[in-house]
């Protein structure tokens, strides 16, 4: 604010000066213009040999003299010099109109006097026309100017600054109320709200804008702390089992089945691993910026047709090969898993491996909960840009309300879909956030009865 109140008081200093130096220049242009007029119009009378003496002048500021070229005067009005001229002969040059500014004293004036000659002719012969006229007003006028500019000056720069404190404060008011609520907000380390002010303006429309980053950050900060809680339990269930697979095993010495613990740890092992790749991917996948210009250039074409069938290839079924045996939900016999193709080739483009792993969740997902069958098929895309690729089973189903809830990370029902084998609720988080990262959408519906996953993956014309 300082800054900005001895810049305006540069500006108006300058402009006062400005405004000076302009009125003294009009006010003797005005008193110049008047006396060539009187001059004129004497010379005029000159030149038709009608000099009245004395010269007629009408006002009482100026005076009137014509000096021939001897420098005796002609002709004078009634109160100028008849003996001395106003301007000796030798400051005249006689031709062109002259304008000079000589000493009040001569003329019995006080202060300076503006002078101008104009040229002429009377009976033939060459005179000069000499027009006086005190410039005591000009100087009087300018002097008034500046000393009420010398007065009013201070007094606006002050009534101007106050004005400004009071502004800039009023202004700055609600500034200050934000940063004294984000410094109670950080001192606190907690969520909380900043002030938004009543008024419509920038300030208001910034409050909104930081209160929702706040909010942001504080569901960020909660996911966050869900999460760590979440993952430090997924990791203590394997360690600690273990652990007292170890422990015991010690305890017996000799009677231990040692074949048996490692196998046992090997599963917990591999189940641990399998944690902590999902995890990292996860992590990998909230850093989408930093890695989608890799996702783009592995990016490839892909025949869903033929990766169906290379992915139910993992479970036992009449059209799915050999694999290993997986008992459903409710039946001690492995479910059949089957693949509807289309008639043609339908390609879609994407990560193989990211593909791979989203439908090998999905049917993995669907074996350990259906009854007697999961179906895979593919229907090419009609009039949109998107494939539909559906996984159906004929299991216990998700209730609606449940549906969105079982995306979420580390989510588990407590109904039928809840009996996972060692699964730690991260398989439909990573397949959602795989399906986003590639382009397309999944949703849940019903089978009536089971459960139908609707997964839509971009439309790629056929690249041959």
């Amino acid at each position: 604010m300082v800054l900005g109140v001895a810049g305006l008081s540069v500006g108006l200093a300058l402009g006062g000066v400005v405004l000076l130096v302009a009125l003294g220049w009009t006010l003797q242009r005005t008193v110049d213009e008047e006396a060539f007029r009187t001059a004129d119009a004497v010379a005029r009378l000159a030149g038709e040999n009608a000099l009245p003496d004395p010269l007629p002048v009408a006002g009482g500021q100026l005076r009137v003299q014509v000096v021939d070229s001897a420098g005796r005067i002609r002709a004078a009005s009634i109160d100028a010099d008849r003996l001395v001229p106003m301007v000796r002969p030798d400051q005249l040059t006689g031709t062109g109109r002259q304008r000079t500014v000589v000493p009040g004293q001569r003329l019995g004036w006080e202060g300076p006097v503006r002078v101008v000659a104009v040229p002429a002719r009377s009976a033939g012969e060459p005179v000069t026309v000499l027009v006086g006229r005190s410039t005591v007003d000009v100087r009087h006028a300018t002097q008034a100017a500046r000393t009420v500019l010398l007065v009013a000056f201070p007094l606006l720069v002050g009534l101007l600054a106050v004005v400004a404190w009071r502004v800039v404060g009023a202004t700055l008011r609600p500034v200050e109320a934000l940063r004294s609520g984000a410094a109670e907000i950080t001192g606190r380390d907690a969520a909380g709200r900043l002030p938004v002010p009543a008024s419509q303006d920038e300030i208001h429309r910034l409050a909104v804008t930081l209160n929702d980053m706040l909010d942001r950050l504080a569901a960020a900060r909660a996911r966050q702390r869900s999460f760590l809680a979440d993952a430090a339990h997924e990791l203590r269930s394997p360690l600690t089992n273990m652990r007292t697979e170890l422990e015991v095993a010690q305890r017996l010495g000799d009677r231990t089945d040692w074949p048996a613990v490692a196998a046992d740890l090997l599963t917990d092992t591999e189940r641990l691993g399998r944690l902590v790749d999902d995890l990292l991917l996860l992590a990998r996948l909230d850093e989408e910026p930093a890695h989608q210009v890799d996702h783009l250039r592995a990016a490839e074409p892909v025949e869903l047709g033929a990766l169906l069938t290379e992915v139910a290839a993992r479970w036992p079924g009449p059209t799915a090969g050999t694999g290993p045996a997986v008992v459903g939900a409710g039946s001690a016999v492995p479910p059949e898993v089957t693949v509807v193709a289309a008639a043609g080739a339908v390609w879609t483009v994407g990560v193989p491996d990211e593909l791979r792993r989203v439908l090998g969740n999905l049917v993995d997902n669907a074996v350990r909960h259906a009854r007697t069958r999961v179906v895979l098929a593919v229907e090419p895309a009609a009039d949109g840009a998107y494939h539909l690729v559906t996984v159906t089973d004929d299991g216990p189903g998700i209730p609606v309300a449940d549906r969105e809830r079982v995306f979420r990370r580390f989510a588990r029902l407590d109904e039928g879909r809840a009996r996972d084998a060692g699964g730690a609720g991260l398989g439909l988080a990573i397949v959602r956030e795989l399906v986003r990262r590639g382009g397309g959408t999944i949703t849940l519906d019903d089978a009536r009865p089971g459960l139908t996953v609707r997964l839509h993956l971009p439309l790629l014309p056929d690249p041959d």
